[in-house]
């Protein structure tokens, strides 16, 4: 099973409480935080989130410089100042960002769908979750190359993703497991869940306890 690389898209879906927070953390904790920034946009104050060990809280007007994990917690009127980093984050490039829940930035900003579309050029990789896919901007779905799949209560939300994946989504799945499909390879996977939040926190505070010593 392949992983996405760092400069991939990938798209986590899944209903309150499926597990796609622990999964896009999951994700997260193999990224290549220690050697570039990474953004997570905290949208509600998720605490897994908040409790990365050695993450920073960022303001909407500052960006980041050194690797590390960085959070920032947008209001719901915020989308402007969120817009504007993010065209920062593009004139920067080589940023990682993490959407919290992807509907919230709007489906009408154009930054977010520049980074979406011309990411990958400007080497900066994006993970976006969100329990609605049918009210997510258009390119999240459409340009991602890796999505993992978890249980959707909502007709319509399957029947979205199912335009992109090759899978039955009205087969449920035993909890917390997820399929998992490569656009590249074409391959779709079930996978089991992923490790416990303590061993994914174990894993982030071990890998940025050695990023603090380096910056």
């Amino acid at each position: 099973m392949n992983l996405p690389n760092e400069s991939n898209r990938l798209v986590i879906v899944g209903a309150t409480g499926s597990g796609k927070t622990q999964a896009a953390l999951w994700h997260l904790s193999m990224r290549d935080f220690d050697h570039r920034p990474w953004m997570i946009y905290n949208f509600k104050s998720d605490k897994s989130i908040d409790q990365i060990p050695y993450a920073k809280n960022i303001g909407l007007d500052e960006i980041p410089i050194q690797p590390g994990i960085y959070v920032a917690h947008p209001r719901p009127d915020e989308i402007d100042e969120v817009e504007k980093q993010m065209w920062s984050v593009w004139e920067k490039q080589g940023i990682g960002i993490y959407v919290d829940e992807g509907y919230m930035v709007g489906r009408q900003n154009p930054a977010f769908g520049a980074l979406l579309t011309q990411g990958r050029s400007r080497e900066i990789p994006i993970i976006t979750l969100s329990q609605r896919p049918a009210w997510l901007h258009p390119f999240i779905l459409s340009e991602a190359e890796f999505y993992q799949v978890f249980r959707l209560n909502h007709k319509r939300d399957r029947k979205k993703v199912e335009e992109f994946i090759p899978a039955d989504l009205n087969e449920r799945l035993p909890d917390y497991h997820s399929y998992y499909y490569d656009v590249a390879a074409n391959k779709t996977t079930v996978l089991k869940p992923v490790p416990e939040i303590e061993k994914i926190h174990a894993t982030f505070e071990r890998r940025l306890a050695r990023v603090r010593k380096t910056v």
